[in-house]
C-alpha cells in the first residue's frame, strides 16, 4: 500500500493537534506578545519591496490560491486514475475537499481580521491561511504518491527539496502581500499535518473496501 501502518501516528496527531489548539487559543485571546511576535516578522518581511518582488509574489499566490489547489488536485486524480492508482485519486481528491472544510470550520471558530492594509481580493478570516494549508496537502499527496514512484534517489531529493521551496514561498508571499501574519501559516501547517494524520489513517481503513467496488478493484493500493 501506498501507506503503511505506523505506530506513531497517534502520537504525530495528538502533538501536532495540541501545538494548534495552543495556538488557536493563544490567537483567540488576542495575546498581547503574540501580536508582537506577528508584528516584527511583519516588518522584516515586508521591509524591502520592490515591484519585481510584488510581481513574483502575487504570481506564487495567485498559483497557490485554494481554487487553484482544487484544479491540480483534479488534474493530479486524473493522472493517477488513469495509471491505475484509483483508490490513491479518490484519496486525494478527499484529502484536500476534507481538509478545506476542516480548514473553513477552523477559521470561523477562531474568527482572526486579516492584518490591517491586506489585499481586497483576500476576504474571510486570517487564521489559517488556506494558501498555505492547500498547498501543504498537495506537497503531502505527492511527497505520498507520486514521489516514490521515481526510480531514482536524487531525483525524489530533488523534487521533494523543490517542494518544501515551493511551500515555503507560499507561505512567505502571504505574509510579504500583508494577506496574513506569520502565525497564520504555521497554524495552516500545523492543521495540514495534523489532518493528513486523519487522512492516512482513513486510507488504510477504507482503501481495503474500496477494493472491492468494480469501479476501483483493478487499482493499485
Amino acid at each position: 500500500m501506498i501507506i503503511e501502518p505506523e505506530r506513531d501516528r497517534p502520537f504525530r496527531l495528538l502533538i501536532s493537534g495540541a501545538f494548534l489548539v495552543f495556538l488557536m487559543k493563544v490567537v483567540m485571546d488576542h495575546s498581547g506578545p503574540l501580536q508582537f511576535m506577528d508584528d516584527i516578522l511583519v516588518s522584516a518581511v515586508q521591509k524591502h519591496t520592490t515591484g519585481t518582488k510584488d510581481v513574483l509574489f502575487k504570481l506564487i499566490t495567485t498559483l497557490a490560491s485554494p481554487t487553484m489547489d482544487i484544479i491540480w488536485v483534479l488534474v493530479i486524480g486524473f493522472l493517477l486514475w488513469g495509471f491505475k492508482y484509483k483508490i490513491p485519486a479518490l484519496w486525494a481528491l478527499g484529502t484536500l475537499i476534507g481538509g478545506d472544510v476542516v480548514a473553513f470550520i477552523v477559521k470561523h471558530i477562531v474568527a482572526r481580521q486579516r492584518p490591517i492594509g491586506h489585499l481586497a481580493s483576500d476576504s474571510g478570516y486570517s487564521f489559517p491561511s488556506g494558501h498555505v494549508f492547500g498547498t501543504f496537502l498537495l506537497v503531502a499527496i505527492l511527497w505520498i504518491i507520486a514521489v516514490p514512484l521515481l526510480s531514482t534517489m536524487w531525483h525524489r531529493v530533488l523534487i521533494r527539496t523543490l517542494m518544501v521551496i515551493w511551500l515555503a514561498l507560499v507561505a512567505f508571499s502571504r505574509v510579504y502581500l500583508g494577506a496574513h501574519y506569520p502565525t497564520d501559516t504555521i497554524g495552516a501547517m500545523l492543521l495540514g499535518y495534523a489532518w493528513l494524520q486523519i487522512a492516512e489513517w482513513l486510507y488504510l481503513w477504507l482503501a481495503p473496501k474500496l477494493k472491492n467496488w468494480h469501479l476501483t478493484q483493478r487499482s493499485v493500493l
